[in-house]
């Protein structure tokens, strides 16, 4: 009784912080750019290290090792030969891929020289077509991307992070097509691609096998996509409902069927790109005047969402409009209208009460399941 009790005053605690007129409950910070108007932060690490990318001067969009402070101390990343470039991932060691432009080419999977040097630059290479992307990168150094192949299709990559073209093609689930958007610490990876009915599914790759892929299903309808995987094998994505909705989704990674709509802001459609390891989803939901807004999800697919909007000061000035990634310590990056009207890359970090009562109730949560 006295553990039901204690767990009943935390919840009504959270309650309180999240229902009183407390005005803020994240500072946000403006991530700037590269001297242009418009950024966007697509990955922070443990260590508070964003990546993304940002205009420069001349409006050319670059890969951007972002300062967090939002003192403007940003660094560009290069690219191979060219100028234009993103960066869409880093580790907790620093590495950080992406794609960047040769001097005379199509697009190319990248590693950016750490510590940060452009001549360093690794171009990935690509499986026999002109083009190819990294989108993530985990502790251990491996890298997962698309390329284009000699045949015109698309394959999920493993790809070799020294650049010597030794690149591995993930298969997928009978489909032409197949791209891999995220890697956990223990070699799992998730994405996505058409199956024999050539339609886009959410995939668990097996590195081993490839005929082992797993087919993460949908929430009624036909089509799904996976975005992120965490270390305790946990997967969020976008499916398909029956009514022909995008929404975003907690899957069940054995492939059953036991897929989790973790629904929207009133709107008719979502979805959650970003898991961390305490399970705390990020992603965007449309609200019912169809506008998009940044969303923390609740996991259990009770419809308890925020609109992360609503815990910034209410006289910050800005407009966020979406959510990338959420590291283990609950920090958020993303994207917004700032107070000057330009779209930058932002940063949100908790406010120290707000860590406090969110940790004593996932701690009791976890304690009472």
């Amino acid at each position: 009784m006295k553990s039901s009790k204690t767990f009943l005053c935390t919840l009504a605690a959270i309650g309180f912080v999240f229902s009183s007129s407390v005005s803020a409950y994240y500072q946000v910070i403006d991530l700037g750019t590269l001297g242009g108007n418009y950024s966007r932060a697509r990955c922070i690490n443990d260590n508070g290290q964003i990546v993304g990318w940002a205009a420069d001067s001349s409006g050319v969009l670059c890969a951007t090792l972002f300062d967090p402070t939002g003192n403007g101390n940003n660094t560009y990343l290069g690219a191979l030969g060219g100028v234009e470039g993103g960066a869409y991932s880093i580790n907790n060691n620093g590495q950080i891929v992406g794609s960047s432009f040769p001097a005379s080419s199509n697009r190319r999977a990248t590693l950016f020289g750490s510590p940060v040097n452009i001549e360093d630059n690794i171009d990935l290479h690509t499986m026999g077509g002109d083009a190819s992307y990294a989108y993530s990168i985990n502790d251990n150094g491996q890298i997962v991307g698309d390329s284009t192949t000699a045949t015109g299709g698309v394959a999920a990559v493993l790809f070799d992070s020294t650049g010597g073209g030794n690149n591995i093609d993930l298969g997928g689930i009978g489909g032409g097509s197949n791209f891999a958007l995220s890697i956990n610490n223990n070699g799992q990876i998730v994405g996505y691609g058409n199956n024999i009915s050539d339609n886009w599914r959410a995939i668990l790759f097996d590195i081993t096998d490839r005929g082992s892929n797993i087919d993460l299903g949908t929430l009624g309808g036909n089509e799904s996509s996976a975005w992120s995987i965490n270390n305790n094998g946990q997967i969020v994505g976008l499916a398909d409902t029956v009514s022909d909705n995008w929404h975003a989704t907690l899957f069940d990674p054995t492939g059953g069927g036991n897929n989790i709509d973790l629904g929207t802001l009133g709107g008719d459609a979502s979805r959650a790109y970003s898991i961390n390891d305490n399970g705390q989803i990020v992603g965007v939901a449309w609200l019912a005047s169809g506008s998009p807004r940044p969303t923390l999800f609740d996991p259990t697919g009770g419809g308890n969402n925020i609109d992360l909007n609503t815990l910034i000061g209410p006289d910050s000035g800005w407009i966020l409009g979406g959510a990338n990634c959420i590291n283990n310590n609950g920090w958020i990056v993303g994207y917004g209208i700032n107070p000057a009207g330009y779209s930058h890359a932002y940063l949100l970090t908790p406010e120290p009460t707000t860590i406090l009562l969110l940790g004593l109730g996932a701690m009791l949560l976890r304690k009472r399941h």
